[in-house]
């Protein structure tokens, strides 16, 4: 599965991102390619992605985004594995 995870700038939060979400895709045995970047680019870039993860505040960038093809997930604390485990199963898997 392809993951863009996104922050303003591209440089901290989305890293942060990054790990979190390894170690939660690592612990459902889902295979995983991540990528992070800033989220002028990460709005390009959507929809040569399965999943796009950002800070709710970011979630508007992605309105226009065929949700259909790019899941979109909007993380409140990005520090949260538990979130985004929960988002995850959610938006991905549909539990």
């Amino acid at each position: 599965m392809k993951v863009l995870a996104a922050c303003g700038s591209g440089m901290g939060s989305s890293q942060i991102i990054k790990m979190k979400i390894t170690n939660v895709f690592k612990k459902l045995n889902i295979p995983l390619e991540i990528h992070h970047c800033a989220v002028s680019e990460a709005k390009t870039l959507a929809p040569n992605y399965d999943v796009v993860v950002c800070s709710n505040s970011l979630l508007d960038v992605f309105k226009n985004v065929d949700q259909s093809k790019t899941k979109i997930i909007g993380l409140k604390n990005l520090l949260s594995e538990k979130e985004i485990e929960e988002k995850v199963r959610e938006v991905v898997l549909g539990e």
